[in-house]
Formats: structure tokens, sequence, C-alpha cells
């Protein structure tokens, strides 16, 4: 039945599995002293709506925020260095993401079942895409890749039913 949660200004980190299954949880604000997201942190809040993730955050875990089925919105930290494998899986009601700059790689299933995920802006520092990491996002109808991707994972785009563009972007060379 927990609704609403105010976090003390000094937390450095939010542990595992420390709000699984709160499925009545519709706000939390991160302070901007929380430098980590564990792994399930989130898991299955599915009343959550909006996360801001402040720029103190560094990493986020596995599944953190994972079955957050009413998630809208999605602010990342611009110093986050890492997401976690199925970090926002099955957030079906997520519309856009922009990966910040600081990201390098995209997880395995990371943003796989987000179903009405129609916009995202790639890292232009991303080096690589995991396995699986837009699988399901049926509404997303084109994607950019940085130049600066080097590996794409195996069924990266499975099941994107919408998508009729990736754009690849190539270094411009002098004629």
């Amino acid at each position: 039945k927990l609704t609403s949660v105010t976090l003390s200004e000094n937390l450095e980190s939010i542990g595992n599995y420390a709000f699984y299954n709160c499925s009545s949880l519709t706000n939390i604000i991160i302070p901007n002293s929380v430098t980590t997201i564990g792994d399930y942190a989130f898991y299955g809040c599915s009343y959550l709506t909006n996360i801001t993730i402040p720029d103190s955050v560094t990493s986020i875990g596995k599944a953190a925020f994972a079955g957050c089925s009413k998630l809208t919105s999605v602010t990342l930290s611009e110093n986050l260095e890492s997401i976690g494998n199925h970090a926002f899986e099955a957030c079906s009601f997520l519309t856009n993401i922009t990966i910040p700059n600081s990201v390098t790689t995209i997880g395995a299933y990371t943003f796989y079942g987000c179903s009405k995920l129609t916009s995202v802006t790639l890292s232009e520092n991303l080096e690589s895409i995991g396995n699986y990491a837009f699988g399901r996002c049926s509404f997303l109808t084109n994607i950019i890749i940085p130049l600066s991707v080097t590996a794409i994972g195996e069924d990266a785009f499975y099941g994107c039913s919408s998508l009729k563009i990736i754009y690849c972007e190539a270094e411009s060379k002098p004629v």
C-alpha cells in the first residue's frame, strides 16, 4: 500500500530490491546524493508514472525499473555510465528515451517490451547495443545508430513491427 516515499538527502545508494513489487508506489524523488540504483530496486512498481534520475547517479542495476508498466517518462542522469540488463523491460507506456552521452553500452533486454516507445535518441559515445535491447518495441518507427557503435547484439530490434528506418551514421571522408 506504499504510495509515496521521501528519501534522505544524504542517501548514497538505493539497494537491490529496495522497493521491489511496491505496486502502489506512484511517486518517489531520488535525491542528488544517490550514486547507484541497485538490481530490481523498483521492479514491479506498476503505478510509478515518471522518474528523474539525478546527475549524481552513475549506474542503474539489472531490472531496476522492469515491470513499471505505467512509467511514461524517464529522465536519465547526464553522468550515467551503465544501465543494467533488463533495466526498463516491460515499461509498456514509456514513449521516448534519451540515452546520455556518458553511456557507452546498452545492455541486453534493456528496453524489451516497451511497446509504446516511439522515440529513442542514442548516446553519441555509444559503443554497443545488447541482445534484444529494443525487442518488441512495436511502435518504434526509426532509429539513428551513431558512428561510435561497433557492436549490435543478436535480435536487438526483434519484433519492432513498425520499424521502417534504421539509419547508421557513416564517417564522412573527403572526395
